[in-house]
């Protein structure tokens, strides 16, 4: 788990060249706020975490297997993963953010995953 980044992801670069070219200029991985979210975009009090499917167990995505060995340990982890992002999303909405999670999987189609962005994101 040691090689395993979290941060420059690329489902987090996609997200970003994309988000750059739409014409959105962003902050990365602000450590003042609740959970070091992926991008933030301080004009919109906007945040956005690219989240990958496996480690934050995306419902009904084929990506979000569990694990036939040590499933003991896995199911603690992998439930912690959720209730922390849980957790971090409810503090940053009491500081007046507005959140979006973009998981892994929707990062495969760029024109799907623009619409989302620009809904998500005001003009």
């Amino acid at each position: 788990m040691s090689r395993i980044r979290g941060k420059d992801t690329k489902p987090e670069i996609r997200v970003r060249r994309l988000l750059h070219a739409l014409g959105y200029r962003f902050r990365l991985h602000r450590r003042d706020l609740p959970g070091t979210p992926d991008i933030v975009l301080p004009r919109w009090k906007s945040v956005i975490f690219v989240h990958g499917c496996f480690w934050h167990v995306h419902p009904g995505c084929k990506r979000a297997t569990k694990p036939k060995t040590n499933v003991e340990f896995w199911e603690k982890k992998l439930k912690g993963n959720v209730a922390r992002d849980a957790k971090t999303i409810e503090q940053l909405r009491e500081l007046g953010y507005r959140c979006l999670v973009v998981w892994e999987c929707e990062t495969k189609n760029l024109d799907v995953l623009a619409e989302r962005l620009t809904a998500f994101l005001p003009r």
